[in-house]
């Protein structure tokens, strides 16, 4: 059976719809950066998307071909997250999406070495005559965070962003939203399957002790 990151880090992909504190551990990503609002269609962060997946395919697939990847296990493709921010705000506004920046990932099997990341650009330009320059090799290292699933949709986000700022100000901390620490979501649901009101995102911010 594929290896499955959310079912087997489910403190990282599976919280609890209540807030709670995590140690977040360094991890590899295919990274896209973008700006603007997502919703809009032809715009950077759709494009980024398909950019993402086009290279988390090339390195899933590589089983069947000539490449071999050391250490290389069956696994299932990890979910599309993202890292946003805009210009002069701590958070997210979500009345102005058109100031969105962002960094649009997805997570990296520890297997996957930044040569192994070359050979999948390399070979997903040759096989899809795509321009796949956009994509970078990104380790980020969150460390200490608050989180929580949402359950709704995007636009909703606020009401939860509010309980997880109350609870981590109970426990003690404060939130650490800066240009290195960034407000972090992890979309689980399909948006084009899945109603609104079911949609699930893990939401996280940094925080530090008060």
């Amino acid at each position: 059976m594929a290896f499955d990151y959310k079912k087997e880090y489910k403190e990282f992909y599976m919280p609890k719809n209540r807030p709670g504190i995590i140690e977040v551990p360094s991890m590899n990503f295919i990274a896209v950066r973008g700006k603007g609002d997502p919703n809009v269609e032809g715009g950077e962060y759709k494009e980024s998307i398909g950019l993402l997946y086009g290279i988390a395919f090339t390195i899933k697939m590589s089983k069947m071909g000539d490449h071999r990847i050391e250490g290389y296990f069956d696994y299932v493709v990890p979910p599309l997250e993202g890292f946003w921010w805009q210009d002069g705000v701590q958070g997210i506004d979500y009345a102005h999406k058109e100031d969105f920046q962002f960094i649009s990932v997805i997570r990296l099997p520890d297997f996957v070495t930044r040569k192994d990341f070359d050979w999948a650009i390399e070979e997903a330009v040759r096989k899809k005559k795509t321009d796949f320059s956009r994509v970078e090799f990104f380790t980020y290292e969150e460390g200490l965070c608050v989180q929580c699933m949402h359950i709704g949709p995007y636009d909703d986000e606020p009401a939860t962003v509010q309980a997880m700022h109350e609870y981590m100000t109970a426990q003690g901390y404060v939130l650490d939203i800066t240009d290195q620490r960034l407000h972090h979501e992890i979309y689980l649901s399909d948006v084009r399957r899945v109603a609104p009101a079911k949609l699930k995102t893990v939401v996280r911010h940094p925080v530090k002790m008060a």
